[in-house]
């Protein structure tokens, strides 16, 4: 009988920094189908309607308030510990509405591709941390963390 590798599990920790202006996304865990990530908004949000084209996902709101938009219906605000699932293939855009920093848990679930599978309403590649999704870079609150 072959030898097999083991498969480990992974562990995490919902932790980040908190912001004063820009966004982050740092994966906590990942396997070839499924992404565990913690996300924080100073300000501001994904900011252009968009799909992922093969995933899955769901956005949990951990601190502060997102307002998220579909082309087709009203926007929904969202506070601590609510949730939204986004199916493959449903646009979307939000942003942060509250007065503190968003923090929000992501999970998706993909049947392959990359951030090439990240479409705008025109169909033309939109990657997440580009200027036409109005990208800025993250400034840290010094000693201030989500945990």
């Amino acid at each position: 009988m072959p030898a097999t590798a083991t498969i480990q599990a992974q562990t995490f920790r919902l932790r980040t920094q908190l912001l004063q202006k820009g966004r982050t996304h740092d994966i906590l865990a990942a396997t070839k189908g499924l992404h565990v990530v913690i996300k924080c908004y100073a300000t501001g949000g994904e900011n252009e309607f968009h799909t992922h084209t093969r995933e899955d996902h769901t956005f949990v709101v951990l601190q502060g308030q997102a307002r998220f938009h579909q082309p087709d219906g009203e926007p929904q605000v969202l506070g601590k510990h609510d949730g939204i699932l986004m199916p493959a293939g449903a646009y979307y855009k939000f942003e942060s509405c509250g007065r503190e920093p968003l923090v929000m848990l992501r999970v998706g679930a993909s049947s392959g591709g990359s951030n090439e599978d990240r479409m705008d309403q025109e169909g033309i590649p939109i990657p997440p941390m580009s200027a036409a999704n109005k990208h800025e870079d993250p400034v840290g609150i010094p000693g201030k963390f989500f945990e």
